[in-house]
């Protein structure tokens, strides 16, 4: 992890901002808990890291070249979304990526991954006790889906949840549900964080590589998404005691996230 320094200013981070989307923000609130730092949003070009989110593809596109002054931007817990040539890897620092997936698209010997997500239950642990509510997560680009919103007034124990409300609010919705059928990959991450056992729904026309990179990650079984209209027929089949048989894996990833984090970014590694 390197040598722990002061650092006054706040940490340049970057996640992507191009929909509200809590996944994308919640980058910024686990770095703040773990780094014990103020966090700024930076671009790809100005950023000290980037932990959340599929961004590998986008720092290979701005760092081809050395950045002026030779420093390198961390990468902790990113993926990719396709290949990509691995000509930047020598201006980038590698913490950790999102999954075995990632790592052999880039040519990475790693035994240890993890998405930043699954902190999620150790930065925001408030939480009240679980309903009996059953949320539904889409994917952002499918919230004004008319047919969500059907089945939302058809099956009653449905939430749907907004992704585009703050991490705090989404992570709170989520921990408090018996389960989670989720087409937003933090959905899913969110609710393993929170030991809340769920289903892959369909994300439309949306690459599966980044969802089979995580389940890999976490020794998760996830081979194809549920759809829309598969939805009854799973609500009528949940049961109580439906638990996560993957969350030693979940355990091993929290603990590989803490252990990589970059030092030189922190004022501390807050693993509290």
């Amino acid at each position: 992890m390197g040598e722990t320094v002061q650092n006054a200013g706040p940490l340049r981070l970057y996640w992507w901002r191009g929909e509200p989307n809590f996944g994308d923000v919640l980058s910024s609130v686990i770095v703040a808990h773990v780094s014990d730092r103020k966090i700024a949003h930076g671009g790809p070009l100005d950023c000290d890291m980037l932990g959340i989110g599929s961004l590998i593809q986008v720092m290979r596109r701005n760092h081809t070249e050395a950045r002026a002054g030779g420093f390198k931007p961390w990468i902790w817990g990113a993926g990719l979304l396709h290949p990509v040539p691995r000509d930047f890897l020598k201006h980038v620092r590698v913490a950790l990526v999102r999954g075995p997936i990632t790592a052999a698209l880039l040519g990475l010997r790693r035994t240890e991954f993890g998405d930043p997500g699954l902190l999620a239950s150790k930065v925001l642990r408030e939480r009240t006790g679980r309903n009996d509510r059953v949320a539904l997560v889409p994917h952002h680009s499918q919230m004004d889906d008319p047919k969500i919103a059907r089945l939302a007034q058809d099956e009653p124990a449905l939430q749907v949840i907004d992704v585009a409300q703050s991490p705090e609010t989404v992570c709170r919705q989520i921990a408090q549900c018996r389960h989670v059928i989720s087409a937003s990959l933090h959905g899913l991450i969110v609710a393993d964080s929170y030991g809340v056992p769920n289903t892959w729904l369909s994300p439309g026309k949306q690459s599966h590589l980044k969802y089979h990179d995580y389940a890999a990650s976490i020794g998760r079984p996830m081979i194809n998404p549920i759809q829309l209209t598969d939805i009854p027929e799973l609500l009528q089949s949940l049961k109580d005691n439906d638990g996560l048989i993957y969350r030693d894996g979940v355990a091993r990833a929290c603990d590989d996230l803490i252990n990589t984090f970059p030092a030189s970014l922190g004022t501390s590694v807050n693993t509290a």
